[in-house]
Formats: C-alpha cells, sequence, structure tokens
C-alpha cells in the first residue's frame, strides 16, 4: 500500500508513551447499556484459550458489542509524567494510521454529501498495553481493536498489527500494511453504522431475542456489514488515488479475513466449529462481504440485514 500521499489527521490521541495502567478499585465485569450480546462470553472465552489470552480481559471489555453507556467504575493507577499527545503522529506506524484516517474521512465525507447528510468521523485512540476507555471500559491490547459507540472513538493497540501477522497468520511482508489499513477501515465502518442509527437498533433487537443464536445472528450481520463497508472505502479509495493498492494488498486483506473467521478460530481452539456462537461470521463470509463492498462501491450493497443474504 501506498500513502505517502494520504492526508493526515490530527484527529488522533496518541498515549502510547503512558505505558498503561492497571485497575483501581471497582475491577469486575461492567455493563453497558444493553449488557454482552448473548452468546458472546462463550465466543469470547474460546477466543482467549485459543490464543493464551485470559478470557475475563476479553469478557471485561467485551460491551463494546452493544455499545455500553456507562462509565467505569476505576481509575488508572499510574499518572503519565506527559500529557497524551494530540494530534497527527510523526513517526512511521503512527503516521500511516494518520493518513489511513485522514483519507477515510475524506471518502465517507465525500458520500454522506452525496446523499444529503453530514458527516463526522471517529477519533483514534493509540496506546501499548491498557488506557482508560471512556463509557466502554478499560481497553486492554487483549481485546484488539474496537470502536467505542457512545464516544465515537476507536481503541487501538498497534501490537495487535503484529499478532496479525505472527499469531494469527494473516498476513506477511509489506502487505500487512495494508492489512492494518482493513482493519481501521472495519472500525471506521461501525461508527459509519452508528452515525446510521444501526448500531443502536441492533442492540434493541438483541435484547429482545429469543434466544443466543438469535442474537449471534445479529451481531454477525453487524460485522459483516462492516467489512463491506471497509470495502467501500477500499473502491473509492482506489479511485481517488490510483496506485494506492500494490500486488498482494487484496490477497492480505482477504487472507486476515479468513484468519479471523469464527470457524477458523474455533477449529483452532477446540477442533470443531459451532456456527450458532458465531459473532463475526466464518471466514467465507468475511471474505465474500469485504469483496462486495470492494466491488461494488456503495452503501447499499452491504445490506447483510437483507433476508436469506448471508
Amino acid at each position: 500500500m501506498r500513502y505517502d500521499d494520504f492526508r493526515r489527521s490530527d484527529n488522533i490521541d496518541d498515549r502510547r508513551d503512558d505505558g498503561g495502567g492497571g485497575m483501581g478499585g471497582g475491577g469486575g465485569m461492567r455493563m453497558g447499556g444493553g449488557g454482552l450480546g448473548i452468546g458472546t462470553i462463550i465466543v469470547l472465552g474460546i477466543v482467549g484459550y485459543a490464543f493464551g489470552i485470559d478470557p475475563r480481559i476479553l469478557i471485561g471489555g467485551a460491551e463494546i458489542l452493544t455499545g455500553g453507556n456507562q462509565a467505569p467504575s476505576y481509575q488508572s493507577e499510574r499518572r503519565s509524567s506527559e500529557p497524551a499527545r494530540k494530534g497527527a503522529p510523526t513517526d512511521e506506524m503512527g503516521s500511516m494510521i494518520s493518513g489511513v484516517l485522514g483519507e477515510i474521512d475524506d471518502r465517507w465525507d465525500e458520500i454522506f454529501k452525496a446523499s444529503g447528510q453530514t458527516y463526522k468521523g471517529p477519533r483514534i485512540v493509540l496506546f501499548r498495553n491498557a488506557t482508560n476507555g471512556g463509557r466502554c471500559g478499560m481497553a486492554q491490547s487483549a481485546m484488539g481493536p474496537f470502536y467505542c459507540p457512545p464516544d465515537k472513538q476507536i481503541f487501538l493497540d498497534t501490537a495487535f498489527f503484529r499478532e496479525v501477522e505472527t499469531k494469527f497468520r494473516g498476513c506477511s511482508g509489506n502487505a500487512c500494511k495494508f492489512t492494518a489499513a482493513y482493519i481501521i477501515a472495519h472500525e471506521a465502518g461501525h461508527h459509519i453504522q452508528n452515525l446510521l442509527g444501526i448500531l443502536p437498533r441492533v442492540n434493541r433487537m438483541q435484547q429482545q431475542a429469543g434466544s443466543k443464536a438469535e442474537a449471534n445472528a445479529l451481531q454477525v450481520k453487524v460485522e459483516l456489514q462492516a467489512d463491506c463497508l471497509s470495502g467501500v472505502w477500499v473502491n473509492r479509495q482506489e479511485k481517488k488515488r490510483p496506485g494506492f493498492l500494490q500486488p498482494g494488498d487484496i490477497d492480505a486483506a482477504l487472507q486476515t479475513a479468513a484468519a479471523i473467521g469464527d470457524d477458523t478460530l474455533q477449529r483452532k481452539a477446540q477442533g470443531r466449529v459451532v456456527p450458532d456462537s458465531f459473532t463475526h461470521g466464518s471466514a467465507a463470509q468475511r471474505k465474500q462481504w469485504f469483496m462486495t463492498g470492494y466491488q461494488q462501491g456503495t452503501v447499499q450493497s452491504c445490506n447483510t440485514f437483507g433476508a436469506g443474504v448471508l
């Protein structure tokens, strides 16, 4: 991926030098407005054991799936001697993320304006190990990148990109730069869903679901739609900046999508697949919906909630 001509966004809160912090007081699992999506705990446990992560850490932060809206009951024990840096970072990784965010915002602003809507982009919080996640609780590296709906922020420990390459085997070499862009665009896809009212609506539907399988199926639709929306961004970006994609980039995104499919993770963890417990979609589904967005380039093409579309 070529990103030298990307517009750098300064809508970034860089806390990577804070060193992380522990939980002071409170502790335990905090629920948001709707609590965890039904069945989420099962999948988080599987993922945790598969990759050597304490499942309690993942479960503790999983309220992001339903947009928790309670303030956390803890404060970071450590106080950084330096305030968090705001604005476009200057290091290589930070500059790439800043550039990707700038281009994501520009393309989505164009899409929203074309339909007579106003767009305001998300803020990215960069951190190492752990940081205060605002109304979505403690952000920890073991949780991976996530979007916090009430605060409209994306939390990202950049070490996750190395995990994708080494543990998930989701990319290799220079193509991992585009994989990072795909992951950021996926989280930005959740921001689009939030702006369009999709996340709050699904949250209500999950609360009313009559079974775990039904609630999980709704979450799968949310995640696959975010995959599709990331593909829409790539489509628009390629038209705006021809040549930004390099050979192997799309293959790397598809490889990553397959590596983090629910069936792939479950098969590694327990040797079998339990479709009713899926929350993100199978490897084939994630690849399919990214390519749908990439090939068609429209929000309308990302209607994962249509009857029988999955």
